[in-house]
């Protein structure tokens, strides 16, 4: 294929920008402003904010604080109905068809490492199977020695995946060990036969920043979700009388108040082990990040507007064939 086909080709391309980041770097604000320039509809990239009532635990955006902004695969599921990445992935690409049929540039917004990357580079899901037993069999080993001591058997098996998914994680975590139960190939073996090659034309910004404060943020999180009513929300799911391997029991902000309000801790311990597990989260996923390629990485410290003209340079460069997005020319 010559130079003046393959630039064709990409012309043909689905735009698609993307924001990812660790927890608490700044993605929200960033996502905001690009939106509003470039005329995008947001599509969350969060594995949690799907569910319903899953609100300051999950950072999830007040829909009056959205700036009129649509923001897509939010609030889809209730906390008792099972999501994947394949559910992702389909649901993002509906959203990317019809955002695009509105002429808006459709704008990715996440941590979730995995559903990203699977809908940026198209993977293919195998069809593996299922061993309920074996599923049967992990839950009940969780539940009797810990999350941990589960998520030590993947790591003897499989320690790329093991890295990148905490231990809270549990139906991953089940799944991974299950995938390599019934293949004898390991997840992130799997993961690496994927070509990726995107059917979009995308543009990856990435923000990072010095660990020392990414910490600091971060407990400050925490502490404000914990004054709007963190303890209160998982109390209501609580209330619902879900299974120990629901989505909420296992998602990094629920199961350590739920242990509080099980009476398995202190609440001052409760809130130690959040803010220990939410720094050992933000590693993984930036470790996430970091396999992936294509990115634009800025830093986001306290002199991040002095990026904002490169990030939208980069942007504008990129889609330079789709101009009609851009809104606002004063930057």
């Amino acid at each position: 294929m010559t130079e003046k086909q393959e630039n064709a080709t990409d012309r043909k391309r689905q735009p698609l920008l993307v924001l990812i980041g660790p927890t608490a770097v700044g993605k929200t604000a960033l996502s905001l402003t690009l939106a509003q320039q470039w005329n995008a509809e947001i599509i969350s990239g969060d594995s949690m904010q799907v569910y319903r009532g899953m609100d300051i635990g999950t950072a999830k955006l007040p829909l009056a604080e959205r700036g009129g902004i649509p923001h897509h695969l939010i609030d889809i599921c209730d906390p008792e109905e099972p999501y994947s990445a394949a559910d992702f992935q389909a649901g993002a690409r509906t959203a990317i068809e019809h955002i695009s049929s509105r002429g808006k540039l459709p704008f990715i917004v996440g941590g979730t490492g995995l559903y990203i990357e699977s809908l940026c580079y198209n993977y293919q899901f195998a069809d593996n199977g299922s061993d309920e037993a074996f599923r049967a069999e992990q839950e009940a080993y969780a539940t009797e020695y810990g999350f941990d001591a589960l998520h030590a058997k993947l790591k003897e098996i499989d320690p790329e995946a093991a890295e990148r998914l905490h231990p809270n994680d549990l139906r991953r975590v089940i799944r991974a060990l299950e995938v390599h139960h019934l293949t004898g190939q390991t997840f992130s073996e799997q993961q690496a036969g994927q070509k990726k090659e995107s059917p979009y034309e995308l543009c990856i910004i990435g923000l990072s920043i010095d660990r020392a404060t990414l910490y600091r943020r971060i407990e400050a999180r925490i502490d404000e979700m914990l004054e709007q009513g963190l303890v209160d929300e998982v109390k209501d799911i609580l209330g619902r009388e879900l299974p120990p391997h629901a989505v909420p029991m296992q998602a990094l902000g629920y199961k350590e108040i739920a242990d509080y309000l099980q009476g398995n801790c202190s609440y001052e311990a409760a809130v130690e082990r959040l803010k220990r597990d939410t720094r050992r989260f933000a590693k993984r996923q930036l470790s996430w990040f970091r396999h992936m390629k294509d990115i634009h990485w800025f830093d986001a410290g306290e002199n991040f507007h002095n990026n904002l003209s490169a990030i939208h340079a980069i942007i504008a460069g990129k889609f330079q064939d789709h101009l009609e997005y851009h809104t606002n020319q004063s930057f």
